[in-house]
């Protein structure tokens, strides 16, 4: 209790004796017992008056028992009803959460679980994809300071996430098995792997990794279709040793666009499951190649780290040049890249305005901006002899092209000349400066427009330590390498810039979610959050029409379409009350990953309890289940002591006594005749 508070307690104490003395003592003439008795009636209900005003806290200690925790994740996932396990499932459910005892020991929580976890609510058995990894992991961080152990029931198939067998789970599994423990013979293709993009009669690689579960000895045939015939086959032979083969071949990409093709190898004696027999995939052949030429005047990292980046993409080809040796045209290039020009650049990009071609600039301490103001490119920079070290921030307002935030605050300062820059035509910055983590209303990196011609310009050297950075954060390079991409894309193409875009894959597997994208800018290429968008879907076989709406998120209009059956589709999205719209294809295949499975996976869920001082059950043994964890006396009831501290204002008892003392007291007032 704070010392003021006890302050006013003593003041009010001592207002309420005096109070009661004047009343009943001062200046009295008769003084009967019965004085004494009002007097402490008065004086005890007045001081109760003023400490409710006061109002102190009380600091109350009370006992808590905690049970621990028993976390039941269900599998929701296709794969059990695949294997016909639906109400199996739900009757161990029941088995758990309406047996007494457990009840009594634990505080049962009872999740479901497909690609993610969720709240338990209802079983539906439709989620497409398994991941439980996530749902380990997550119950994990919920009972991060509990005693909770987990019961798992599925049957150990994964599709997606990190191994569940080597997680580093705190608290102790017992995965309860469900679906065929029986092993069949089975064939199916484990992975194939294929570019996403080809040119018009050039070979694409397809790598196809074929696996085999049986101890006899058997052969089969592997195919490839594409176009109705047969474009690869190869006669297999596996054996309870032999039970991998990997088979990589090159086909040739003849039909520009999209084309589909589908893996399979044939059925084998005495097997039961077929649908993993076989895959689709499709490559999209394109006509034409981007090259890109790097013309430099400097040795420097950044030449090797864009070359990288920029080849990461198939379809793009980079040359380097020194600008002192370079006698050719630029006219078999799509994009030009200046880096750090000076005066030997003068030939060169008089060829650039003169063709109107597409180039980017990237500046340093060797750049000679005298000779680049000279050119008139649509930017200048009034530099001293000083060099800075600017760090980049994001600009989320930029809207010429699609460009995600991947981290580039962090990423280290770019080095360049000190100075103020200035544009004469319209521009986009996409990055801004910042000194020292103070951002200043300079761009970093901007990019200009004018006549079809198109300009980007990055102001300073140094990428080569954003894309070590971004490896170093992300473990992978894809994100700067999607992002120096992003900038190649759009200045190498020559295409008039669409007011509508649109994102969609050209292939699905069956009962997926298609989450359709779609970016809208007004006729100042200006993004507009106002515009109502919608989707068309048509099935090409059944003519069966699906529209619906886009929401706007994150400056993008999204959609989800759910539950289309397997076949050829084609969508057309429309801005409404615009003539503007995209139309455009795609595919939903028959393969669906949840029915890949021939059992259940019993050697995984069984590693997964012993490595975390679980136990593996079946289905008919939740009787032992229940025991086990009955008889635990690791799982024990805790009791501690927790502190409260309530308002007086809050104990409503106080303020009866209050009105039972001065109703006793006006009682004996009036019987003694005092009123």
């Amino acid at each position: 209790m704070q010392t003021t508070t006890l302050l006013y307690i003593i003041i009010a104490l001592l207002l309420a004796i005096s109070v009661a003395y004047f009343q009943y003592y001062y200046k009295a003439k008769n003084r009967r017992k019965v004085t004494i008795l009002l007097f402490v009636l008065k004086a005890l209900s007045f001081f109760l008056l003023l400490l409710l005003f006061i109002n102190p806290t009380i600091e109350k200690t009370t006992l808590v028992n905690t049970k621990p925790t028993l976390t039941v994740l269900v599998d929701n996932s296709k794969s059990v009803s695949f294997f016909k396990e639906n109400e199996t499932v739900k009757e161990l459910l029941s088995n758990i959460t309406n047996n007494k005892e457990l009840n009594s020991k634990f505080d049962v929580e009872t999740f479901s679980f497909g690609s993610q976890l969720n709240v338990l609510d209802s079983l539906s058995f439709n989620n497409t994809d398994t991941n439980i990894y996530a749902a380990i992991s997550s119950v994990n961080d919920l009972n991060k300071d509990k005693n909770a152990p987990i019961v798992i029931i599925s049957d150990g198939n994964q599709t997606i996430g990190n191994d569940y067998e080597y997680t580093n789970s705190k608290q102790s599994i017992y995965p309860v098995v469900v679906g065929d423990t029986t092993k069949y013979k089975d064939l199916k293709i484990t992975q194939l792997n294929v570019n996403k993009f080809s040119y018009i009669k050039n070979k694409f690689p397809v790598e196809v990794i074929l696996n085999y579960e049986g101890e006899e000895t058997v052969k089969s045939r592997f195919s490839i279709f594409g176009n109705g015939k047969t474009v690869f086959s190869e006669n297999i032979t596996f054996s309870k040793v032999e039970n991998s083969k990997t088979i990589t071949t090159n086909l040739t990409s003849i039909k520009e666009g999209v084309n589909y093709y589908t893996a399979n190898i044939q059925k084998i004696d005495g097997e039961k499951n077929t649908k993993n027999n076989s895959k689709s995939f499709s490559i999209e052949v394109i006509n034409e190649q981007t090259k890109v030429l790097i013309l430099t005047s400097v040795l420097h990292p950044d030449i090797g780290t864009l070359k990288k980046a920029i080849e990461s993409n198939k379809q793009r080809s980079v040359d380097i040049q020194y600008i002192d040796k370079f006698n050719n045209q630029i006219n078999d290039y799509q994009l030009i890249v200046l880096y750090q020009p000076n005066n030997s650049f003068n030939a060169i990009l008089n060829q650039v305005i003169e063709n109107n071609s597409n180039f980017l600039v990237m500046s340093g301490v060797n750049t000679d901006w005298n000779f680049l103001n000279k050119k008139q490119l649509g930017f200048s920079k009034k530099v001293i002899n000083q060099t800075e070290n600017y760090g980049a921030n994001y600009n989320e307002s930029f809207l010429t092209f699609f460009q995600k935030d991947i981290g580039f605050n962090d990423f280290p300062p770019l080095k360049d000349k000190f100075g103020e820059i200035s544009f004469s035509k319209d521009h986009q910055d996409l990055l801004l400066q910042n000194i020292n983590g103070v951002q200043i209303q300079q761009p970093l990196l901007s990019v200009l427009e004018q006549n079809n011609q198109k300009t980007a310009v990055l102001f300073g050297e140094g990428v080569w330590k954003w894309r070590s950075s971004s490896f170093i954060s992300t473990n992978s390079f894809q994100d700067f390498d999607q992002f120096i991409g992003n900038i190649v894309q759009y200045l190498a193409s020559k295409k008039k810039r669409n007011r509508l875009e649109v994102n969609v894959e050209n292939l699905y597997p069956a009962n997926s979610n298609i989450n359709i994208s779609a970016f809208y800018v007004d006729k100042n290429y200006i993004f507009d959050d106002r515009a109502s968008l919608e989707v068309t879907i048509t099935n090409k076989e059944t003519k069966k029409v699906t529209k619906l709406p886009f929401s706007l998120i994150n400056k993008s209009y999204q959609t989800t379409i759910e539950s289309l059956p397997s076949g050829d589709y084609s969508y057309k999205v429309t801005v409404m009350g615009q003539n503007v719209s995209k139309y455009g294809e795609f595919k939903i295949t028959n393969y669906q990953v949840e029915e890949q499975f021939t059992n259940a996976n019993v050697q995984k869920l069984a590693k997964l309890a012993d490595k975390t001082g679980g136990k593996l059950y079946f289905k008919n043994q939740m009787t032992t289940l229940s025991e086990d964890l009955l008889s635990n006396k690791k799982y024990f009831t805790t009791q501690k002591s927790v502190a409260k501290e309530e308002n007086l204002i809050d104990w409503k008892w106080i303020l009866f006594f209050i009105i039972g003392l001065l109703t006793t007291e006006w009682f004996i007032r009036k019987y003694y005749g005092k009123i």
